[in-house]
């Protein structure tokens, strides 16, 4: 398939740009992330099929309900803590099903966490939700047939716009490639990185099959409900040349909150 050619080389960007300090250093394949200091090219590929524009789509302002069924789990602080000194201790529960309830400004989407499977990745991403760290942040690389990415706190502030893409919690830690999970669909969430056991904070959530990642990216969880807010997501880069340019004016959509669920 055509696409694939392009999804091999975009997979090689999934990467995210660590900067000098200690913050930059913890992005995941922030390869989704950043954009290599050298563009990277593509064979001729067919154009994804189209997204309708997200402007069409009225933003959603508030956090919606916690569905049915479900438990949030509590919030360790008020406001968003964005800077840590280390990787956090394993805190997850035993026997506990986790999921993330992701509201953004296009709506609400709800992933099972696999705990089981990547406990260090759903634990370093639960122990980051509880501390509000993704409120605000925004998807600041969305490509069509691809990926959307979030998780780099600089995101928060515009006039870091050149930078979105290398930021982190301040730690990094390992990969946990699982054979048995594989990027054999749409709707999986996995941490970006700037090469191995770079993950920190960025991650990002797949469009389509992108089989070429596997054993480059960390999978630790996919999409249950809410799989029509990702077509919403506003389109920030375009790849239809063959090389990945940023799409003019494209306005980076927000993570409104994300909230630590176990199921009843």
């Amino acid at each position: 398939m055509k696409q694939a050619a392009l999804l091999l080389t975009l997979a090689l960007i999934l990467t995210a740009c660590p900067r000098n300090d200690t913050a930059a250093t913890t992005t995941p394949e922030e390869t989704a992330t950043e954009t290599p200091e050298t563009p990277v090219t593509t064979p001729e590929t067919e154009t994804p099929e189209a997204t309708p524009p997200a402007a069409a789509t009225p933003a959603v302002t508030k956090a919606g309900a916690v569905p049915a069924g479900y438990t949030p789990v509590p919030f360790l602080t008020d406001k968003p803590v964005r800077e840590f000194k280390a990787e956090p201790a394993l805190s997850l529960q035993d026997g506990k099903n986790y999921f993330a309830l992701i509201d953004t400004n296009r709506g609400q989407v709800l992933a099972d966490l696999y705990e089981e499977q990547t406990p260090v990745t759903v634990n370093n991403f639960v122990f980051l939700a509880r501390n509000r760290y993704f409120d605000g942040i925004r998807f600041h690389r969305v490509m069509d047939g691809f990926m959307a990415q979030s998780g780099d706190p600089q995101s928060t502030d515009l006039a870091k716009k050149e930078q979105w893409g290398t930021g982190g919690p301040g730690y990094s830690f390992a990969d946990e490639f699982r054979t048995a999970l594989t990027f054999d669909s749409a709707g999986l969430l996995a941490m970006a990185n700037s090469g191995p056991a770079t993950n920190g904070s960025q991650f990002f959530i797949t469009f389509a099959p992108t089989e070429n990642l596997n054993g480059r990216h960390t999978i630790f969880g996919k999409v249950v409900t809410g799989d029509d807010v990702l077509p919403k997501l506003t389109r920030t880069s375009d790849s239809s040349t063959g090389q990945e340019t940023p799409i003019a004016d494209a306005v980076a959509d927000e993570i409104l909150s994300v909230r630590i669920l176990t199921k009843n």
